[in-house]
């Protein structure tokens, strides 16, 4: 009776606290508790451990409301498969999504410190690597924004992509231990781990009645076991989960083999089991990098499908309700493998016919495509396959034959030439499995991410595929959550709009137009490009704290930060710089407006060229930045170990936004969009989201330069030779050859390069390209001398892209491919 008196009177007392102060109780005691510290003698990781663990528990008490009302009303959900999610910090964007930020801010100044040191506490989550997870990442923010249910699926990597260090200018790789201390939002479920079966042999096995059927046999198995992650809406309706699968031994320890003297062997199994969920994209430069790609893609998606059909007999009878539960989306070619997945679980474990089957197959996938480079559709050699998936195999097979049969034949009746284009099996040695032609055929929507990508796809990519099924393909213009990307990391920005339009902006991203009547107010422009130096101000001491670089903040700072590719074109950027630096060199008293170039990016570790454009642009910095002759005109600072806590600061800070990949090759971009957002000027050819951007924004507010897909396209038939370019203008051969010189490292360092550009017939159109991009970068120059006007059309950036909210991406997903009502608990 006491405890039941003493519990109702703590209740009372704590309804009657205010929400700072019932903050600050329950970031106390998580540090007792789960930290067994004291306030006296927390050090701030413990701080910021117990700040995450009282605002987790504080989403997983709404979870649990949420879920029983998701379960109880049998709610159709998405499930999304996404190899990636580059997640960033959480801390401060799941304070924000709360609506408790401040307060919390409130609580940790009270007890004597700075929640702006704290939540520079702790790493990114290392669960992705560029836009692909970016992407992801924000989609799960919209998914729960906007009430929808959904589960989100991918690998607890231990050591994610890679850290990023320069030595020498040269980038190296080491292990990004993220989770070395543990991952205080993560919550692990072992009671729904599962099994996966990998290897082994396909034999017909025979019933009593002497019916054959295949079975997969003498399989090794391999346990995935899940960690949740809570993923918190807007305003904190909604909290959807993250569930990622970590690979483990079914059997860890062989003792008989301990003790006869094997050490190494009694513990092989567990090391190679759990080298699958060890790091992001391992280098399949090799044949056993290869392997470990496949197995794992497929065991991700194989304890996902496993997961799924759990879920799906909790609630339902019949397999066929499964299409009206369950609308699975196949983010990009990684998860194809779902498809022959969930055919295998259907025909073999369920013994379904497999007219039935397909039927709930092609009605639950649907599938977007994130690329319009064909070497980057992935796939896979038909003999890897046989040892890895045999019984995968044999399915594949089936649907190919029966595509081919019953459906290529029919619309292209006796023409074998349209047959091998379209089978999902490539002729040569060895034959070749072509997984992004298995995510066609086995969905009932193909999307592409951005208005010209998806034309593309229709008219090139999958060309036949679109005569063939018109009505699957969609365009889903990609998003970002303005949550993350203006509200979180541009609070100065954020506090301004409030101000000016109100605060309800960040859950309806259309209302910035709002602003536009702001744009030629001079003392609206002050505040904006106030703030913006201040961001400015910031950045430069993150160059100084990364590279030992002193930049300006009154200068334009230049940004690029994306993956490094070749289509990318950071080396296009390179050209222009040492443009910029030559003329300096021949004209000191030259009138430019000073410059720092800003690079973030990670190269593949087997890529060579990407490491070399690395290389050179480190190389050429070091050399302009200690130039004392062009008089700090120039900088260039390339920051190591790019990701999203990086960004959040690279990105309020910009002024000139770098979108110059070849027309045609970017299939959305949302780098470009966040930098938009935060009144960021691209400078951008028409790929990719680039031209919906300059339809939102006006012709007079973005530079765009370069070929167009059209131009592009001819170009290449009229027999394209980049040594033209390089004879016909001085000053790209003047450059060019000055890149292959010892001037800015030992000669020949760049000569990988300059093969590329000449020798290797400039596969992206970098010199073709050149001209035109080194003269819209004068026209940065010349427009950011009137201030005001430079003002107007930074302010126009953000109050224009309201479009490109992912709530707004989501929404078409869910009322067009996913059908996919809401549920606000």
């Amino acid at each position: 009776m006491e405890t039941q008196m003493s519990e109702s009177n703590s209740v009372a007392e704590s309804a009657n606290l205010s929400e700072t102060e019932i903050l600050k109780e329950e970031i106390i005691s998580n540090l007792i508790r789960n930290q067994a510290h004291s306030v006296e003698t927390a050090t701030t990781g413990d701080w910021w451990r117990a700040i995450c663990l009282a605002v987790r528990g504080r989403m997983l008490e709404r979870a649990c409301e949420v879920h029983t009302e998701h379960q109880k009303k049998n709610v159709r959900r998405v499930y999304y498969l996404s190899l990636e999610y580059l997640m960033g910090r959480l801390l401060e964007n799941n304070l924000v999504s709360l609506g408790i930020l401040e307060s919390c801010r409130e609580a940790i100044s009270e007890l004597g410190l700075d929640l702006d040191d704290l939540l520079e506490e702790g790493p990114d989550l290392g669960l992705g690597n560029g836009g692909l997870g970016r992407l992801a990442a924000c989609f799960m923010d919209s998914l729960a924004t906007l009430d929808l249910p959904a589960v989100g699926y991918g690998i607890n990597y231990e050591f994610g992509l890679f850290r990023q260090k320069f030595v020498d200018g040269q980038q190296m790789e080491s292990p990004d231990e993220w989770r070395r201390f543990g991952n205080p939002w993560e919550i692990c479920r072992p009671e729904y781990a599962v099994e996966v079966p990998l290897y082994g042999h396909v034999e017909n096995q025979f019933d009593e009645l002497g019916q054959g059927r295949p079975v997969w046999a003498d399989t090794r198995s391999i346990l995935g076991v899940p960690w949740d992650v809570p993923v918190v809406g807007y305003t904190g309706s909604t909290i959807n989960y993250l569930r990622l699968w970590e690979s483990k031994a079914s059997r860890d320890f062989d003792l008989d083999i301990f003790n006869r003297g094997g050490y190494v062997e009694a513990v092989r199994e567990k090391a190679e089991s759990e080298s699958i969920s060890k790091v992001l994209y391992p280098n399949d430069s090799t044949e056993a990098g290869k392997e470990l790609r496949l197995v794992q893609q497929y065991f991700f998606v194989a304890c996902s499908l496993q997961d799924i059909v759990k879920r799906h007999r909790r609630s339902n009878d019949t397999w066929d309700s499964l299409v009206d539960k369950a609308a699975i989306q196949l983010n990009d070619t990684h998860p194809a493998i779902a498809v022959p997945e969930l055919m295998r679980i259907l025909i073999d474990d369920e013994m379904l016919p497999w007219d039935q089957a397909w039927g709930i197959c092609q009605k639950v996938f649907s599938y977007t495509n994130h690329t319009l480079l064909p070497e980057a559709l992935e796939k896979w050699s038909v003999p890897l396959f046989e040892k890895v998936l045999p019984r995968h195999l044999q399915i594949i097979f089936e649907i190919n034959k029966r595509f081919l049969e019953d459906i290529v034949e029919v619309k292209w009746p006796g023409d074998s030439q349209k047959k091998a284009e379209m089978s999902l099996i490539e002729e040569g040695a060895p034959k070749q499995i072509r997984m992004a032609y298995l995510a066609v055929v086995g969905s009932h929507t193909t999307n592409g991410v951005a208005a010209l990508h998806t034309d593309l796809l229709k008219k090139h990519l999958f060309n036949s595929f679109f005569q063939l099924f018109p009505e699957r393909f969609q365009n889903k213009t990609n998003g970002i959550t303005p949550r993350r990307w203006l509200k979180a990391c541009n609070p100065e920005l954020s506090a301004l709009i409030d101000r000016s339009i109100g605060n309800d902006w960040p859950a309806n991203l259309d209302k910035l137009r709002d602003l536009e009547k702001f744009a030629d107010d001079s003392s609206f422009q002050e505040e904006f490009m106030a703030i913006k130096h201040r961001n400015k101000e910031a950045l430069a001491a993150l160059i100084k704290e990364r590279c030992d670089i002193d930049v300006d903040p009154s200068a334009i700072f230049d940004v690029q930060i994306k993956r490094l590719h070749e289509y990318k074109r950071q080396h296009l950027n390179l050209l222009n710089i040492l443009t910029q630096y030559r003329r300096l060199l021949q004209n000191p008293d030259l009138d430019v407006v000073p410059r720092v170039f800003v690079f973030g990016a990670k190269a593949a570790p087997g890529y060579t060229l990407a490491k070399e454009i690395i290389h050179a642009l480190n190389a050429i910095g070091d050399v302009i930045n200690n130039d004392e002759r062009i008089g700090g005109k120039l900088k260039v600072a390339f920051i190591p170990n790019y990701g999203v806590s990086s960004a959040e600061i690279i990105i309020p800070a910009s002024d000139v936004s770098e979108q110059i990949s070849t027309a045609g090759k970017e299939a959305s971009g949302t780098g470009n969009m966040k930098l938009a957002l935060n009144g960021s000027l691209t400078i951008g050819t028409l790929d990719g989201a680039n031209v919906e951007i300059k339809e939102e924004v006006g012709d007079e507010n973005i530079f765009i330069f370069g070929l167009t897909v059209e131009e592009v396209e001819s170009t290449w038939k009229s027999g394209y030779c980049s040594f033209d370019e390089y004879w016909a203008d001085e000053e790209l051969r003047a450059v060019i050859d000055w890149l292959s010189s010892d001037s800015f490292a030992p000669k020949g360092s760049f000569d990988s390069i300059r093969r590329s550009l000449l020798e290797g017939g400039d596969p992206y159109l970098v010199l073709a390209d050149y001209r035109s991009y080194v003269d819209a970068q004068d026209k940065v120059d010349q427009a950011y001398r009137d201030k005001s006007g430079w003002a107007k059309m930074a302010i126009l950036n953000t109050a224009r892209v309201g479009k490109f909210s992912s709530d707004r991406t989501i929404q078409e997903y869910a009322d067009e491919i996913w059908h996919l009502p809401p549920l606000t608990v």
